[in-house]
C-alpha cells in the first residue's frame, strides 16, 4: 500500500495511491506499508535509488542498514514497537532520504508513522522537503521510545512493591513465578528498548554526517543534535533501569532462599525435638527379660509421660535460644 503526502497551504494532503496508479510527482513523503514489487519499483523510480526488501531490513549490518546510493541516503532503524514485535522484518522501518522527497518502508504497524501523519496534515511549520518529513517522524518515534521506557519503569515500581511489601509467598509457588516472570518480560523490554536506541544513534550520526548531501538546513542540523541528547538520555534512563531490574531480580531470589531456608529450619528442628522421644521408645522397644518396667504396671503411662516431657524440654530449649 502506498501513501503519498503532497504539500499544501494546511499541511501536507494525504493521498491513497491505488493500485495500478501512478505516485503524484509532487509527492515529497511517499509511506510504503507493506509494499509489492511493482509498488516498491515505482517508489524507486520517483526518488532514483533503490529501496530494500524486507529481508535485507532485517539485515543487522551496519554497511546493509546505513549506506548512500544514487545520491539518496538508505536508512534503517528499529522501531519502538520492538518491545512487543521481536521480529526486525516487522518492526524496522527504512528511510530513503534526498533533499526533495523521503520514502519510508514498513510491514509493520506503526504508533509513531501514525501520529506523524497526523500531525504532517494539520503543522504549516513542517518544510515540505525530504528532510523535513524526516524529522518530524523522528521527533514522533523518539517521543514513543520515552513512553515505552517510562511504561517498563512503572512497571518496575509496581513489581518493586510486589516484592518488598510481602506480597509474595513461597508456599503459593506461582506466585514468586509470576514475580520473576514479571521481572524478566520488563528486563526484555528495557533490552529491546536498547537495541532502538542504539540504532537511532547510529542513523542521528550518519544522518549529521551526509548532511550535504540532503542540504539540511542548519535548524535541522540543530535538530539532529538535539534528537541525539534526547536518545542518550532515554538510554541512560534504562541503563539505570537494567540495574534496577538485576537488583530486583536478586532480591526476589533472595526473599524465596530465606523462606525456603526457614521451612527447612522447621523441619530441621522438629526432628530434633522428636529425636528424644524416639530414643525413649527405642530402649523400651528392646523387650529385655531384665527390664523392670515392663512388669511393672505403671510402665507405659511412664514412658509416655517421659516422651511428652522430653518433648516439651526439648521446645523450650530451642525457644529460649531463639530458634524457634
Amino acid at each position: 500500500m502506498i501513501t503519498a503526502y503532497l504539500p499544501s497551504t494546511s499541511g501536507m494532503e494525504r493521498v491513497q495511491v491505488a493500485q495500478g496508479s501512478p505516485i503524484p510527482t509532487t509527492a515529497l513523503w511517499i509511506d510504503l506499508y507493506k509494499p509489492t514489487n511493482e509498488e516498491r519499483e515505482k517508489a524507486e523510480k520517483l526518488i532514483g535509488a533503490r529501496i530494500p526488501t524486507a529481508q535485507e531490513m532485517s539485515q543487522i549490518e551496519t554497511s546493509e542498514r546505513l549506506y548512500e546510493e544514487a545520491g539518496a541516503l538508505v536508512m534503517t532503524m528499529v522501531m519502538p514497537m520492538a518491545v512487543r514485535e521481536p521480529d526486525l522484518r516487522i518492526s524496522s522501518l527504512t528511510f530513503v532520504l534526498n533533499a526533495r522527497r523521503l520514502a519510508t518502508v514498513r510491514y509493520g504497524e506503526s504508533a509513531s508513522v501514525a501520529m506523524s501523519t497526523k500531525r504532517a496534515q494539520v503543522d504549516t511549520t513542517v518544510p515540505h522537503t525530504g528532510p523535513g518529513a524526516m524529522f518530524l517522524l523522528l521527533d514522533a518515534i523518539i517521543d514513543r521510545a520515552a513512553d515505552e521506557v517510562e511504561k517498563a519503569s512503572a512497571e518496575f515500581d509496581a513489581m518493586s512493591l510486589t516484592v518488598f511489601e510481602g506480597r509474595i509467598s513461597v508456599r503459593k509457588s506461582q506466585d514468586y513465578k509470576d514475580a520473576i516472570r514479571a521481572i524478566g518480560h520488563v528486563g526484555l523490554k528495557v533490552a529491546r528498548m536498547h537495541d532502538v536506541c542504539a540504532t537511532m544513534s547510529r542513523l542521528l550520526l550518519f544522518l549529521s554526517l551526509h548532511r550535504k548531501t540532503i542540504a539540511m538546513t542548519q535548524e535541522q542540523q540543530a535538530a539532529c543534535k538535539s534528537l541525539g541528547r534526547d536518545i542518550n538520555s532515554i538510554r541512560e534512563h534504562a541503563d539505570s533501569l537494567d540495574n534496577k531490574l538485576n537488583f530486583l531480580l536478586d532480591a526476589t531470589v533472595g526473599l524465596v532462599t530465606l523462606e525456603q531456608n526457614q521451612i527447612i529450619k522447621i523441619f530441621s528442628v522438629l526432628a530434633v525435638i522428636f529425636l528424644p522421644p524416639t530414643l525413649i521408645a527405642s530402649i523400651y522397644g528392646m523387650n529385655f527379660a531384665g527390664m523392670p518396667e515392663l512388669h511393672w504396671a505403671y510402665g507405659y503411662p511412664f514412658s509416655i509421660a517421659v516422651m511428652v516431657l522430653s518433648v516439651l524440654l526439648t521446645f523450650l530449649f530451642f525457644r529460649w535460644r531463639k530458634l524457634l
